[in-house]
């Protein structure tokens, strides 16, 4: 898709440089950018969502299965 954008002169300099350096064009090199932009702010998305989940959720573990992992564990050291 072809989209029209504006963004600071300094930041296009750059990121031309950059595409040149890369041997890549400048359309690949904002949409692998904003790509891993994506991604940063999923994953940050997951995390707040398992946080929500798990602050209503009692996560803490059972007693018996905490000191048979610290009895199988002192056996291994």
């Amino acid at each position: 898709m072809k989209i029209t954008v504006s963004i600071p002169d300094a930041i296009f300099e750059e990121a031309d440089q950059l595409a040149g350096r890369l041997g890549v064009s400048r359309s690949s090199l904002y949409a692998s950018a904003l790509q891993a932009f994506l991604e940063t702010h999923r994953a940050e998305h997951i995390t707040e969502t398992l946080n929500r989940i798990y602050s209503q959720v009692d996560s803490s573990l059972d007693p018996v299965l905490a000191a048979l992992q610290a009895r199988a564990l002192s056996r291994d050291w």
